[in-house]
């Protein structure tokens, strides 16, 4: 039971691309694609994200506020981003109201870096 439990333990502190893929199918795609080619919906398809800057997929309408903002997006960037994303980036179209669960951040963005990266 000790032995089990330790390795609960361990696992709550791991980021999890399978648990991630939960939380997008739930929270973000109905706004957003993350394949290749993908089609950009109310949100832009966020193939290529990672280590690109904020409002440049090519194709999409951003807000100026979102082009304005000129970080990188990577896993600390996002991780800030998705507690409040209204808050990270006043003047953004985007809606949802954010990931209060670190863990929930956490497997999100590992899911998002396996399936983005370009």
């Amino acid at each position: 039971l000790i032995h089990f439990y330790k390795r609960q333990h361990t696992h709550i502190h791991t980021m999890s691309a399978a648990n991630g893929k939960k939380i997008f199918t739930k929270a973000c795609a109905q706004c957003h694609t993350v394949d290749a080619g993908g089609k950009h919906k109310q949100g832009p398809n966020l193939h290529g994200v990672w280590g690109r800057q904020t409002g440049q997929a090519p194709g999409f309408s951003y807000t100026q506020a979102n082009i304005s903002k000129g970080i990188t997006w990577g896993q600390d960037t996002l991780d800030e981003y998705l507690i409040n994303p209204k808050k990270y980036i006043p003047g953004t179209k985007m809606v949802f109201a954010g990931l209060k669960k670190k863990k929930d951040r956490a497997d999100l963005i590992a899911y998002l870096e396996e399936t983005t990266k370009a």
